[in-house]
């Protein structure tokens, strides 16, 4: 850590090298790093937990602003749709909204999201991506639960993001982007759910581009200028009401 504060980012090659042990070692450390909440993964080594992120972890897991995104997204949700709802604490707090739809069918490839519509009263039809648990973004992965999205249509899709760059679209510090885009591939709508602070975070990988993207759901603290912005790319904008 005194490292990595020291120049920001390191790699698994230096730090093989200056405590003279393995890349299994290392690797192992970071992991464990990263689950504490100090650093977060890159491709070959690792960077400092951004300092939004370090505040963001003192908040509520599900605050205001995330349950009036929520409340407006279950709106937009007919009874019997077929939907992906993505890993993330935005997503996840669209489940407690569902209660009083009927007959939906929802996929995800997250366990809190599974175990959150487990609990529903009206019992949807769960499905689940399988693949490979990534710790990272604490849900599945990779070219298995691909395979399986692309053997379902959806309705619609609700996702989240790290970052949104108004150029181009949403980004994420995770490299695992390909499931996001499959997801939107198999989905007739695809509904992105963040936050006004994150709007303008330029984060290192580009997840979704503004052309796979229907509506953008974010609360009344966005800008008019930034929402007009946004409604060039002929993504239609909502911000949800949170007094």
């Amino acid at each position: 850590m005194q490292l990595l504060q020291k120049e920001g980012e390191v790699t698994v090659e230096a730090l093989v090298k200056h405590f003279n042990t393995s890349e299994v070692t290392i690797r192992k450390d970071l992991s464990a790093l990263e689950s504490d909440g100090f650093l977060l993964r890159r491709y070959g080594g690792a960077v400092l937990m951004p300092k939004e992120f370090i505040e963001e972890s003192t908040d509520n897991y599900l605050s205001e602003r995330k349950f009036a995104i929520a409340k407006a997204a279950a709106e937009r949700i007919l009874d019997h749709n077929r939907i992906i709802v993505d890993s993330g604490s935005t997503t996840a707090a669209l489940i407690k909204q569902l209660n009083h739809k009927q007959g939906l069918v929802v996929m995800t490839n997250s366990l809190y999201v599974a175990n959150e519509l487990r609990s529903l009263e009206n019992e949807p039809t769960l499905l689940m991506t399988g693949g490979t648990w990534d710790s990272g973004s604490e849900s599945f992965q990779g070219k298995i639960a691909e395979q399986v999205l692309r053997s379902y249509n959806f309705d619609q899709l609700f996702i989240g993001a790290d970052g949104l760059d108004l150029a181009r679209g949403t980004t994420t510090f995770n490299e695992l982007v390909g499931l996001s885009q499959v997801m939107a591939e198999v989905s007739r709508e695809v509904i992105v759910m963040v936050e006004s602070h994150k709007i303008g975070r330029k984060m290192p990988n580009l997840e979704l581009v503004w052309q796979q993207i229907d509506v953008l759901i974010t609360d009344d603290l966005l800008s008019e200028d930034i929402k007009k912005l946004i409604e060039q790319q002929n993504v239609e904008v909502v911000c949800a009401n949170t007094d």
